[in-house]
């Protein structure tokens, strides 16, 4: 597992994108792009048009962000070695906003089993690659090197993102941090 993480825009989906590339010349396989963001607005609708032109047409994709369990049943996850997960904060964003909390006022009890589903998700898509033998590549945000945010779903949101990120460094093989389009391997 490679796990590449960095600021907005700070060229860690194109680093994976390369990465992966290297990977697939390598070993002769292909990738399966799993894809994480759910298009609710043009902007949105821009922005995967954007990241969808620049991969090779050769790549499939996969629109998921849970329920990875059901890979085993596609196709094109099963005829493929290279996964690259783009991007994990989006996934956490996703599984976070299903949940029909009030987030200004939940407890703490409530934010750590929202946790826990979350961490079973990145959990089961681990599974699922290893039980596979796949090459699985993570790509996510950074979100230590931010503002403290001024709302509580925005702290719930970046303390547990921020945990899931250490979660997947500590069990990845090699750790990437982008800034400014510069990889630096930092394990």
């Amino acid at each position: 597992m490679i796990f590449i993480i960095g600021g907005a825009r700070s060229g860690k989906s194109s680093f994976a994108e390369k990465k992966a590339l290297e990977i697939q010349e390598t070993i002769q396989g292909n990738v399966v792009y799993l894809a994480t963001s759910i298009v609710f607005d043009e902007d949105t609708k821009n922005r995967v048009e954007m990241h969808q032109s620049s991969r090779p047409s050769t790549w499939k994709t996969i629109e998921q962000y849970k329920s990875f369990q059901a890979l085993q049943e596609h196709e094109d996850f099963m005829g493929n070695k290279i996964i690259l997960l783009d991007c994990l904060t989006l996934m956490i964003t996703n599984l976070l906003l299903e949940e029909e909390d009030d987030f200004d006022t939940v407890s703490n009890e409530r934010i750590r089993d929202i946790e826990q589903k979350i961490k079973e998700e990145i959990e089961s898509l681990i599974m699922v690659c290893r039980s596979h033998n796949k090459i699985l590549l993570v790509v996510s945000n950074e979100v230590g090197f931010g503002i403290v945010p001024a709302y509580r779903l925005g702290s719930i949101f970046r303390d547990i993102a921020g945990r899931m990120n250490q979660y997947i460094a500590s069990l990845a093989d090699d750790v990437y941090l982008i800034t400014a389009g510069i990889p630096l391997k930092i394990k």
